[in-house]
């Protein structure tokens, strides 16, 4: 079983997946996954918590990712509370699935080595120039996000493990031939239509509303009128890059950062180095036996690329002689690192060297020594630097003055605000789920909605949002909870009853016509009087057709002979047509190429089914319990 699990994860599928790991990091961060700033809860599965910060990380990337690609459209459905709300769930959902497959990963054993780490490290295009890995920008890149090379290899390794299971599952489906001839049959299909299209509207003047209408439809719709809690909040945002410009650098200080640091400007040594790895697997003693004798064969003479071919356990160096390529410091297990980094000579080979992941020799095969830029070339990020770290302790500095401030005059956020010099900003009126985005944080949203600052109106205390980031919020305008008064929402619901009024004799008329054909009479007066008439469409498309999403779905449910051959259909803005089937036209042959790309998808598709039922199993097995305050 985990035999084929490692075959799986090295399959397409599993680049798909590792290229998802990359698109995330470069996305958020790598802080984003391995930081959490508080540790309220909104969900535990199996013992262990999503936080509040993982959630609002998620729910951030994965509707930038929406905005991005759909543009501001998508904006009017994020307006919607209700749309909002099952965004997040939906959001929460897929971070419980990736919780369950990450402990079914660790439970079934499965583990990543530093040398399929070090393999995706260097294959992210993040991390490359001109098509080739990037060391100063790998190691630039980490320390942007704070971070060392260490926190960036865990994190890898927990995504790259959970993968393994997930990739396999997918890889494990696959479509048989008579599947794809089938569904090219079914897919490539075409019909020709007759269809009559009427506009609800042409009945609106025909239907009557009244005072029960309203008063039912606002009866059955109660929910739909509550109104979420709101506030409006006044706030003075303290931030460590907008204080660069109350601080200076002298060119100085610049000149001896360099010198007192001059090991960190610099290319670290990089050594390229091979290895044979000889799995511990069941019986440690007899592993380290195994690469002792290897050992014993190479001090006598034996090759080195031959025996790694014959005998290591990685497969993907075995290949290539065990080469590994250039390492850094602290780009392998902490052991290998010390190891490769302790031979002297190119040509010199290590003692046995035991990991977690079996036992290694190492062979230096390469140096490329540690190169010191020059300060004109570093003087800017230094003086960048230098400039941070004065803005930070003026940060600091502020932000006592503003948390003492806004304390010992808690009713105005004025005096605070002259005391850091910085001005009170004002929201809009916005509910937990329509926060802007510099308000959007739990931290800030349990205060602006707790009941000291709605009741008592007083300034908040110091809330940090992140490390370079603070705020203080005082309630200026608060909505309570509640449900609108008929009064208030009666002209919406005469819109949507007139409309559904119109739609309902809209759909009595087509049915009626569609009665009429089946028994053969004519229709020809009927449609005069709605000043319509019969279409026609040939070899009308499954998709990408010209012809409305429901008309395509009911004449592809109807059938060529019999009665079955007529139905309505009514489209999403509320027009209704009567359509008939006319005749089916036979897929083109399959060719060949295309065949193949559908067996692709097919089993893509099968895939996806599949991990989609692991995960639906391991969840009604699991204790998940998720936070009514979510």
């Amino acid at each position: 079983m985990l035999e084929r699990i490692r075959e799986g994860s090295q399959g397409p599928w599993a680049m798909a997946i590792i290229a998802l790991i990359v698109l995330s990091f470069v996305f958020a961060g790598v802080g984003s996954y391995l930081t959490s700033s508080g540790t309220t809860s909104v969900a535990t599965v199996n013992g262990e918590e999503i936080s509040a910060q993982e959630l609002e990380r998620a729910y951030q990337n994965q509707r930038a990712q929406m905005e991005s690609q759909y543009g501001e459209s998508i904006g009017q459905l994020f307006s919607s509370e209700e749309y909002l709300a099952e965004f997040r769930r939906n959001v929460l959902d897929r971070l419980i699935a990736e919780k369950l497959i990450q402990q079914q990963a660790v439970s079934m054993g499965l583990r990543v080595s530093d040398e399929q780490i070090r393999e995706a490290i260097v294959q992210m295009p993040e991390f490359q120039f001109g098509g080739q890995f990037d060391n100063e920008r790998f190691q630039a890149i980490l320390r942007q996000n704070g971070f060392q090379v260490a926190d960036f290899r865990d994190f890898l390794r927990v995504q790259m493990t959970q993968n393994q299971l997930a990739a396999a599952l997918a890889n494990s489906a696959f479509a048989l031939d008579g599947e794809v001839l089938q569904a090219n049959a079914l897919q490539r299909q075409t019909r020709d239509a007759k269809y009559v299209l009427v506009n609800s509207q042409e009945f609106a003047d025909s239907v009557e509303i009244t005072e029960q209408d309203i008063e039912s439809y606002y009866n059955a719709n109660i929910t739909a009128f509550d109104t979420d809690e709101k506030v409006k909040v006044a706030y003075v945002k303290l931030n460590v890059n907008a204080l660069k410009d109350r601080v200076s650098v002298d060119e100085s200080a610049v000149r001896t950062y360099y010198e007192n640091n001059i090991n960190s400007y610099g290319k670290e040594e990089e050594r390229r180095v091979s290895h044979i790895l000889v799995e511990a697997g069941d019986d440690q003693d007899a592993a380290r036996a195994e690469a002792e004798a290897l050992k014993t064969e190479l001090d006598n003479g034996s090759d080195f690329a031959e025996l790694a071919k014959q005998h290591s356990d990685d497969a993907f160096s075995a290949e290539n002689g065990g080469d590994l390529d250039f390492i850094t410091p602290e780009m392998m297990d902490p052991a290998f690192d010390e190891a490769a980094f302790a031979l002297e000579n190119i040509g010199d080979v290590s003692n046995v060297v035991e990991t977690e992941f079996g036992f290694h020799i190492i062979k230096l095969t390469d140096i490329k020594e540690a190169q010191v830029k020059p300060f004109d070339e570093v003087a800017g990020d230094i003086r960048d630097s230098l400039l941070y770290d004065a803005a930070m302790e003026k940060y600091f500095e502020l932000q006592n003055t503003l948390a003492e401030i806004a304390f010992e005059v808690p009713d105005t956020l004025e005096d605070a605000a002259n005391a850091v010099d910085l001005p009170i900003q004002e929201s809009v009126l916005f509910s937990r789920n329509t926060a802007p985005s510099d308000l959007s944080s739990p931290a800030i949203l349990d205060a602006a909605f707790s009941s000291e600052l709605v009741e008592e109106r007083v300034n908040s205390d110091i809330i940090e949002i992140d490390d370079e980031n603070v705020v203080v919020v005082r309630v200026i305008e608060h909505e309570p909870q509640r449900t609108q008064s008929l009064d208030e929402v009666r002209e919406g619901i005469e819109v949507s009853v007139k409309a559904e009024k119109a739609r309902e004799a809209a759909e009595a008329w087509a049915f009626d016509i569609a009665q009429k054909v089946r028994a053969g009479e004519s229709v020809d007066s009927a449609l005069a009087e709605k000043s319509v008439s019969w279409q026609t469409e040939t070899a009308v498309p499954r998709a990408g057709g010209t012809l409305a999403r429901a008309l395509v779905d009911t004449l592809f449910s109807l059938a060529l002979e019999g009665e079955d051959n007529v139905d309505v259909a009514t489209t999403v803005n509320g027009d209704v047509a009567v359509v008939m089937l006319e005749g089916v036209n036979a897929a083109p042959e399959l060719e060949e190429s295309l065949g193949q790309s559908l067996k692709e998808r097919l089993a893509q598709v099968q895939g996806q089914r599949v991990y989609q039922q692991y995960v639906d199993a391991l969840r009604a097995n699991a204790e998940v319990t998720i936070s009514q305050t979510l």
